[in-house]
């Protein structure tokens, strides 16, 4: 997976948006002002912070010890940090931003997961 696709398939989401809180380079896609990826989409090897419920974030640190480790800069219990750089299926990739992307919609209030539900 490419940086460009990396950034559109995060973008695919309902409410996501591309945001610089930190720094240029650093983009962080938000739903509802939520935190569900960030990358810094020029870096070698490309990376990929996402959050990932606790049993699965140590399942995959164990699996693919090389290609997945704790989030770096992140609560480590909670997120995994990606490397997206050919080593692991796009297949695989697509579905863990997708499963952040879903942790993070069901932290939301209710009122704002129903907003997403809407066409």
């Amino acid at each position: 997976m490419t940086a460009e696709e990396l950034r559109a398939f995060c973008l695919s989401f309902n409410e996501a948006v591309e945001d610089f809180p930190f720094a240029p380079e650093v983009s962080v896609f938000k739903v509802l002002g939520k935190v569900f990826a960030l990358s810094r989409l020029d870096a070698r090897p490309l990376t990929v912070n996402l959050k990932c419920d606790p049993e699965d974030a140590v399942r995959l640190r164990e699996e693919y010890p090389e290609l997945v480790i704790p989030g770096y800069h992140m609560n480590k219990r909670h997120w995994n940090t990606v490397t997206v750089d050919g080593g692991l299926p796009d297949r695989l990739v697509r579905e863990l931003v997708e499963d952040s992307y879903d942790l993070v919609v069901a932290g939301l209030p209710r009122a704002e997961r129903l907003r997403l539900d809407r066409p």
